[in-house]
């Protein structure tokens, strides 16, 4: 064994207290910030504590690995698979699913909070935050009025895997209610793949026809997914 792979291994049985300083995760949030440590490191404040054999970051870094270190797949994990990684039990795993929701409640609350869509991407990251990671279909409409405000955000819809029913007359009657002048549909495809089905389009098109009489605008159609999203307005066939 090589002095190199000596230090290595001396290195992995210390514990997080027997690090330098400035290379314990949370010594170094408080003196560089957040953004100087890794996902693992901030996961593993979290955790709080390892193993026996491992620091609370080797088991961070075990989960990230499962997950081929995207954050995405780790938000994903339900309670039971999270217990099965070595150092992580159902305290810490529910620790774990907390911090992760409350931060997609943050997402949707800054969209929220500023009760204006600007943009699609404003649409898709409040709408990702609820329902993209669902595994059944969701349908929503956001209302709007004459100053692209929010007045309204509502479920019409959930199904199966493939589609789920929206009854148009229920969602023009909100808007009414509403005195909104314009709003978006959004649906997910827990498939992933985007691509607009025969019933997505026909739905739109009477949608938009519908509204049309009653002087309130469909602004656009987007479906989401964990990644991205397809909109109906920027592919021409609204």
């Amino acid at each position: 064994m090589t002095n190199e792979q000596k230090a290595n291994t001396i290195a992995s049985k210390l514990t997080i207290p027997d690090w330098a300083e400035q290379d314990r995760p949370r010594e170094k949030f408080l003196s560089l910030g957040s953004a100087s440590l890794s996902d693992a490191e901030l996961i593993a404040i979290l955790l709080r504590s390892g193993t026996k054999n491992k620091s609370a970051v080797d088991v961070a870094r075990s989960l990230m690995a499962q997950c081929n270190n995207n954050l995405n797949r780790v938000f994903e994990m339900p309670l039971g698979k999270l217990m099965k990684i070595n150092g992580i039990g159902k305290v810490k795993a529910l620790t774990l699913l907390v911090a992760f929701e409350l931060g997609k409640r943050c997402r949707v609350a800054v969209v929220e909070q500023k009760r204006k869509l600007i943009e699609i991407m404003d649409l898709v990251e409040l709408m990702q935050t609820k329902n993209a990671r669902l595994g059944y279909e969701e349908f929503w409409v956001i209302f709007v009025n004459q100053g692209s405000f929010l007045v309204g955000i509502e479920n019409f819809g959930r199904g199966g895997l493939t589609c789920t029913s929206v009854d148009i007359r229920l969602i023009l009657l909100k808007a009414l209610e509403l005195k909104a002048t314009g709003f978006f549909m959004c649906h997910n495809h827990p498939s992933g793949d985007l691509t607009p089905s025969p019933i997505d389009i026909a739905l739109t098109t009477q949608m938009k026809e519908a509204a049309r009489l009653l002087s309130i605008q469909l602004l656009d159609h987007v479906i989401i997914n964990k990644e991205t999203y397809y909109s109906f307005l920027e592919n021409d066939i609204l």
